[in-house]
């Protein structure tokens, strides 16, 4: 299971609040993808299925980029 603790201790990029929380959304991504590819690899899912649930988690890490502004120029302050 995950856990926080390991988290932090394996993280290596800038410490931001929003770069952990982000990189959290990452590896449960990731989790989630390879837990979807088993099932579908073993017979248990249909691949239209696993396209679907993968696509739809693609769009939730997306948004959770977009929403952290994961990737944005920071910007100028005057």
């Amino acid at each position: 299971m995950f856990s926080t603790t390991n988290f932090i201790y394996s993280y290596y990029g800038q410490v931001k609040p929003e770069n952990l929380v982000f990189n959290a959304n990452l590896q449960e991504f990731a989790q989630k993808v390879d837990m979807i590819t088993s099932l579908e690899s073993n017979g248990k899912l249909d691949p239209e299925d696993a396209y679907q649930q993968i696509k739809g988690l693609w769009k939730q890490l997306k948004h959770s980029k977009k929403e952290l502004g994961i990737g944005e120029e920071p910007s100028a302050t005057a």
